[in-house]
């Protein structure tokens, strides 16, 4: 086998696709919660704490001098990285939390008795009636 058909193999395989359409959504999911936390909840925690900006916190290591850029410390936007990422795994907590309880329930649901095929029925009378010839003689 090629190295071409077995990567096409392994591309197409369900699990592959899967994964690559949980990581595009992982990552649009990602932005919604950056958004989230960013626009929705930091604002009114930095309110509620004395109207600080998150984003605006940092330590200063060394100032700026002319066209040089101060180096800072930014602990802000750590807290908020923080914050999202609590979001987005209790997110995923809950979510496979409800895949989990779908997967006992089907498993704690019987199974209905699949009805014997026309097939089976016919064979059932030939044995019983082979049966039947066989106690006879």
């Amino acid at each position: 086998m090629s190295i071409l058909s077995e990567f096409k193999t392994f591309a197409v395989k369900g699990n592959v696709v899967d994964m690559a359409v949980g990581i595009i959504i992982g990552a649009a999911f990602g932005k919604i919660v950056s958004s989230f936390v960013g626009d929705m909840v930091m604002p009114p925690l930095g309110m509620l704490i004395g109207g600080v900006d998150f984003s605006d916190l940092a330590v200063v290591l060394k100032a700026a001098e002319g066209d040089v850029a101060a180096v800072t410390l930014g602990y802000g936007k750590f807290i908020q990285t923080i914050i999202d990422f609590m979001i987005v795994a209790f997110a995923i907590f809950m979510g496979i939390k409800v895949i989990n309880k779908l997967k006992r329930e089907e498993e704690a649901a019987p199974a209905a008795p699949l009805a014997p095929s026309k097939e089976q029925v016919l064979l059932s009378e030939i044995r019983d009636l082979l049966k039947a010839q066989h106690s006879k003689e």
